[in-house]
């Protein structure tokens, strides 16, 4: 059986954010988390594919060899100025273990779609659209219902 990647929370992520000071550095983790992208995505992202009027992100080439348009999420806006990133996937796999001990770089992708379920009370299918799935099954797999998430929704449930 494989086993589910663990994830941080939002507050773990600013928290190891913190000791980050290379802005490009920073802007990856950010794009990693709050935009749910791929390390690969990440590095192979442009200043061309920013779409600031429109408030998207193009995604060019993604898995599976599909384009997508993301929203830009509000804390990542400020960072997109340090693009392109001009970091290889392995430098920013050892800066994501440096920083999120024991966690990869794709680790932020599932933290991030579990931050938009849980804390944030986006839709699965918003959620689906984020992470550029064909198949709702594989974003189930990437969004992690927490315990206070499970809890509050059964008490919500008998009242």
């Amino acid at each position: 059986m494989k086993k589910l990647p663990k994830t941080v929370s939002e507050q773990d992520f600013l928290e190891g954010l913190k000791g980050v000071r290379k802005p490009k550095v920073k802007l990856a983790f950010l794009l990693g988390f709050y935009q749910c992208m791929r390390v690969s995505e990440v590095v192979n992202l442009r200043k061309e594919d920013v779409d600031r009027d429109r408030g998207f992100l193009h995604i060019l080439n993604a898995k599976g060899g599909k384009d997508r348009d993301v929203p830009i999420m509000p804390p990542v806006l400020r960072g997109l100025k340090y693009l392109p990133i001009g970091r290889s996937v392995r430098s920013l796999e050892r800066w994501a273990n440096m920083f999120f001990p024991g966690h990869h770089f794709h680790t932020l992708r599932h933290s991030g779609a579990t931050f938009y379920l849980n804390e944030r009370k986006v839709g699965i299918r918003q959620i689906q659209q984020l992470l550029g799935h064909s198949r709702l099954d594989t974003t189930q797999i990437y969004t992690h219902i927490t315990p206070d998430t499970l809890k509050a929704s059964f008490e919500e449930a008998w009242k």
